[in-house]
C-alpha cells in the first residue's frame, strides 16, 4: 500500500480516516491522509480575506525568514495568479523548483500559473507529473479536473473533484468546484455556507455567485422543467438572416426566432453564451423577469444589468422548444440588434455553420458506444452544457442549469467519421484553440463569430511585430467603448487547418475575459475569417472542423 503525503505546510493531515485516491491518473489505490481544517496563518487569512496585498507582503515576509519554503512559495504563487500576475507566479515557482524540482506542492503551482497564463498543454504534463510525485495531493487533483473539463473529459473530472474534496473538504477552492456537482437543494446549502465564509473570491466573483445563489433559490421555488424539444425531427436547415450595416452592406448574419410567436432576429455569435435578448424584445414577447444577473463581454465600461426569464414557446427554423430560459439585457438593444444566439444553445446537436450557403444545419451527435438512453436533443439556452461549472469559477456571466443531466457525465468521444477533427478547449460556451502569429508560440484564441474581424491583444501583438495606437477606430460590445484601441502590422495566424494573413489587425486588451476564463486569451478569431468558411461545431466533444471553398466564398461589405 502507498502512503500519501499531505500538502505540507498549509493544513495537517490526521490518520484516523483515509480516503482512497481516485481518478485516471492513478495506477492502483493509495492510502491518503485527510486533511483537516486549521487555523490560518496571517498571510492565509489575508488572502481568505481577499485582502490580496497585505497577503503577498506577509508572505513575501516569511519566505524572507524561510526561504524556499515549499507552501509558502505556494501560497505567495497562488495569490499572484488572483491578482493576474500569472508570468511572476511562473517565475516564483520556477525559482523554487531549481532548488527542489521533486516537491509536488511546488509542481502543482507551476501547473496553476501555466494554466493561468494561457498554455494548458504545458499544465497538463506539469499535472501528470506533480499526480506521480504525490497521488494524494487534492491541488493537484483539483488541477487535473480543471485540465480535464477543458478538454471536454466531464465524467474523469467529476472523479477528480471528488477525490479532491474526500482529501481536503474545508478546501475553498475545492469546495467551490465540488458544490456544483450537487443536486440543488444541497448545492444552495452548500454555496450559501461557501459565501458565509472567508473564501478568497474577489467582489466581482462574489457578485456573480450571488446572483447565481438567488437563481437557484428561485428555481427551488418556482422550478422548471429542462428546455425540451417538441418537433418530431431533430434535423434542420436553418436560412441565415441578413443584418445590415446600412442599405446596401451586411455587417453580420442572425437567425430569425419566434419567441412566445413574437418575431426577433438574433445575431450568429459563438462568442455569447444561450439566448440574450433586448429589454424591448422581451417586453413584446411578455416575457417576465425570473431572477436578476448581469452581463458582459467586449468594452471598458464593465456589466450591464440583465435577468433571467423563460420562453414558453421558441421556434427557430422548423424546430420548436418549450419552457426554456432567456437572458434578457435590460436595455433597449443588444450590440445594435435585436439580441444574440450562442451556437452553444445547439450544443445537443451537430452544428454546421455554413457561410458560403448562408444556412445553418443541424444534425444528430454521432451515439455514444453502449449509449442506449435515446435522448432527444434540446435546447442549451443556459450555457454550459457537458459542464458543472458555477459562475464563479470561469464559466459565463449567467449561471449553468439547476436541472441534473438524465444520464453522465460523460468523457470526449471522438467518432470513427471524426477523427480528423480539431480538438478545441472548451470553458462554458467559449471555444479556444491554439494559434500561432507569424511563426511565434502558441496562443489561446476564442472561435467568435460575433467578433467583427480577428483581433489580437496589444501584448500577444508586440512578441511578433509593430503596435501603433489609434485614434479613429472604435470597438464596441455588449460592456460598452474600448477605451485603447491600437493596430498591429501584418500578422499571419495560423490555426487548426488554416493559415491568414491579416493586415492592419485590430488589437485591443483581453484583460477582462482572460481574467473571467482564469487562462490568458490573445484574441479572437472574427467573422472576417470564419465568415469565408464551413465550420463544424460539436460542443459535447470539443471538436470543430474548418472547410474553406474559395469557389464558394463571399465578400462582406464594409
Amino acid at each position: 500500500m502507498l502512503g500519501c503525503t499531505s500538502w505540507a505546510g498549509r493544513r495537517f493531515a490526521i490518520f484516523i480516516m483515509i480516503a482512497v485516491c481516485g481518478g485516471g491518473s492513478l495506477a492502483g489505490a493509495a492510502t491518503c491522509n485527510i486533511i483537516s481544517a486549521h487555523h490560518p496563518s496571517d498571510a492565509e487569512d489575508a488572502f481568505l480575506h481577499s485582502d490580496y496585498e497585505r497577503a503577498v507582503v506577509l508572505y513575501q515576509a516569511q519566505l524572507q525568514q524561510r526561504a524556499g519554503d515549499t507552501a509558502l512559495t505556494a501560497g505567495l504563487a497562488e495569490v499572484l495568479l488572483k491578482q493576474q500576475k500569472a508570468t511572476e507566479a511562473e517565475d516564483l515557482v520556477q525559482k523554487a523548483l531549481a532548488q527542489n524540482p521533486q516537491s509536488a506542492v511546488l509542481m502543482v503551482a507551476l501547473g496553476e500559473a501555466q494554466y493561468r497564463a494561457g498554455t494548458p498543454w504545458l499544465a497538463l504534463a506539469t499535472a501528470e507529473a506533480s499526480i506521480k510525485l504525490d497521488p494524494c495531493n487534492p491541488q493537484a487533483r483539483l488541477l487535473d479536473a480543471r485540465l480535464l473539463r477543458l478538454n471536454s473529459y466531464y465524467a474523469s473530472a467529476a472523479n477528480e473533484i471528488s477525490t479532491a474534496h474526500s482529501l481536503d473538504p474545508t478546501n475553498p477552492r475545492i469546495r467551490s468546484r465540488w458544490l456544483d456537482t450537487l443536486p440543488m437543494k444541497g448545492r444552495i446549502t452548500e454555496l450559501e455556507a461557501y459565501l458565509a465564509s472567508a473564501n478568497g473570491e474577489d467582489p466581482e466573483t462574489l457578485k456573480r455567485l450571488h446572483f447565481y445563489l438567488d437563481y437557484l433559490k428561485q428555481q427551488a421555488i418556482e422550478p422548471h422543467k429542462a428546455c425540451r424539444l417538441v418537433a418530431t425531427t431533430d434535423t434542420a436547415a436553418i436560412p441565415f438572416a441578413n443584418l445590415m450595416r446600412d442599405a446596401t452592406h451586411i455587417r453580420a448574419f442572425g437567425l430569425d426566432v419566434k419567441l412566445n410567436d413574437h418575431d426577433a432576429r438574433l445575431q450568429i455569435d459563438t462568442g455569447a453564451s444561450g439566448l440574450l435578448i433586448s429589454r424591448s424584445v422581451a417586453d413584446h414577447a411578455g416575457l417576465k423577469q425570473f431572477s436578476r444577473t448581469e452581463v458582459g463581454g467586449v468594452g471598458s465600461q464593465g456589466n450591464k444589468d440583465a435577468y433571467t426569464t423563460y420562453a414558453d414557446d421558441i421556434k427557430i427554423g422548423s424546430l420548436e422548444f418549450k419552457d426554456c430560459a432567456v437572458e434578457v439585457l435590460n436595455k433597449g438593444n443588444v450590440a445594435d440588434s435585436d439580441g444574440l444566439i450562442g451556437m452553444d444553445v445547439f450544443s445537443h446537436f451537430l452544428v454546421t455553420l455554413d457561410y458560403p450557403m448562408r444556412k445553418l444545419l443541424l444534425a444528430p451527435l454521432p451515439p455514444r458506444p453502449n449509449d442506449t438512453s435515446g435522448l432527444k436533443p434540446t435546447l442549451e439556452t443556459r450555457g454550459n452544457a457537458n459542464e458543472d461549472e458555477s459562475p464563479g469559477n470561469g464559466a459565463a456571466a449567467s449561471a449553468p442549469s439547476s436541472q441534473p443531466a438524465a444520464h453522465g457525465p460523460y468523457d470526449r468521444f471522438v467518432a470513427p467519421e471524426m477523427k480528423d477533427w480539431t480538438r478545441v478547449y472548451r470553458i462554458g460556451h467559449d471555444l479556444l484553440l491554439p494559434a500561432s502569429l507569424n511563426n511565434g508560440p502558441l496562443k489561446l484564441f476564442i472561435v467568435d463569430t460575433g467578433a467583427f474581424s480577428t483581433t489580437v491583444s496589444p501584448e500577444v501583438a508586440r512578441e511578433v511585430t509593430k503596435v501603433h495606437s489609434q485614434d479613429y477606430i472604435s470597438v464596441h460590445g455588449i460592456s460598452g467603448k474600448v477605451d485603447k484601441v491600437y493596430t498591429a502590422d501584418n500578422i499571419t495566424f495560423k490555426f487548426a487547418n488554416i493559415s491568414q494573413r491579416v493586415e492592419d489587425v485590430v488589437a485591443f486588451s483581453t484583460s477582462t475575459v482572460s481574467k473571467n476564463l482564469d487562462t490568458e486569451v490573445g484574441g479572437f478569431i472574427g467573422f472576417t475569417a470564419l465568415g469565408q468558411m464551413t465550420i463544424s461545431i460539436d460542443y459535447r466533444d470539443g471538436l470543430m472542423k474548418f472547410a474553406y471553398d474559395a469557389n464558394r466564398g463571399f465578400r462582406i461589405g464594409h
